[in-house]
Formats: structure tokens, C-alpha cells, sequence
């Protein structure tokens, strides 16, 4: 009896088979982890380009309005505004008109196409203070100063989620308006 429990327990035909199974079990998860793992980095790469896209179409909106005076005459295009009706963000500016029609609408090279365009706002306030920045004397003038906001979103349509950008630029009219 003795000697047959030795060799039952000596025998080890069986041994391969388990460490075998083992070992296909342990690749099969470290596939199945780096396979999950790469999908992950691909989605996060994709939201990263699309947020990209969405903060450079916003910030060419932006840009486009600056350089083109007529954007800033508060005489026309401009309409009243009231605190209620502003982003939250802006309700603590003393802002008192806007316009979303800057003039000439985006000026974009031939080659360049949107899906969705950016949307900019430009808002209108008048304050009595001094710009900080400007060298200016002490002596508070009344002074134009504007907000830009732009919003781009994502031009890809693989998503039905796509990212948004918002941009928001003060500038100061350094002609005062009266003193």
C-alpha cells in the first residue's frame, strides 16, 4: 500500500497539462489588459485632438474680429443688452451692448473650410478707470474697452459628442471717448 501511494504520488503526466492551461490563462489576460488598454489611450487621443481643434477654431475667430476697427464702432451693429441676458461669466462686467455680426464675416483663405463656424460675440462696456498697463496717468478717462468671445467647436463628426471651446479676450480702444 505503501509503495502504491509513492508511485501514484511520484507520477507527474498530469503537471504539464496544469501549468500549460496556467500559462494561457495568464497571456490571455495580459492580452485582453493591453488590447482594453489601447482602445482607452485611442478615445483619450481623440478627445484630445478635438478639443485641440475646437480651442484653434475659437482662437481664429478671435484673432479674425482684431485687427479690423469697424468691429469696435459702438454707432452700429450694436444692440442693447441686459445684465440677465449674459453668460454668467460676464455678469459682473458693466457691459451694455453686443453684436454678433463682426464685420467683414470670418476673412478665411480659399483652401479653408469649416463644418461649423465660430461664433464670436463681441461685447461693449464703458468704464471710468485707469488701464492698468497703458503708462497712463492717474486721471480716470472714460475709456472703451471690449470683451471677444469666441466659440469653436470640434470639426470632425465621428462623435456625437463633440468638444467646445470658448475663448474670451478684454481689449481696451485706446481713443477715449471723453473725460
Amino acid at each position: 500500500m505503501l509503495k502504491e501511494s509513492k508511485i501514484i504520488l511520484g507520477n507527474q503526466s498530469g503537471v504539464a497539462l496544469v501549468v500549460a492551461l496556467l500559462m494561457i490563462v495568464i497571456l490571455s489576460l495580459i492580452g485582453i489588459a493591453s488590447s482594453s488598454n489601447s482602445t482607452f489611450e485611442i478615445r483619450l487621443s481623440g478627445n484630445k485632438r478635438g478639443s485641440t481643434d475646437a480651442f484653434y477654431i475659437a482662437d481664429g475667430g478671435s484673432r479674425s474680429v482684431l485687427p479690423i476697427i469697424d468691429n469696435f464702432s459702438t454707432e452700429t451693429d450694436y444692440v442693447a443688452v441686459t445684465q440677465s441676458a449674459l453668460p454668467t461669466e460676464l455678469q459682473t462686467e458693466s457691459i451694455d451692448l453686443r453684436t454678433r455680426s463682426p464685420k467683414p464675416a470670418l476673412d478665411l483663405p480659399g483652401s479653408v473650410s469649416f463644418t461649423t463656424n465660430p461664433t464670436v460675440t463681441i461685447y461693449h462696456t464703458t468704464v471710468e478707470k485707469v488701464p492698468r498697463g497703458l503708462g497712463m496717468s492717474a486721471i480716470a478717462f472714460k475709456y472703451n474697452y471690449y470683451i471677444i468671445d469666441a466659440i469653436g467647436q470640434d470639426q470632425m463628426d465621428l462623435s456625437l459628442i463633440r468638444s467646445n471651446c470658448e475663448i474670451r479676450e478684454k481689449i481696451v480702444r485706446l481713443i477715449p471717448t471723453g473725460s
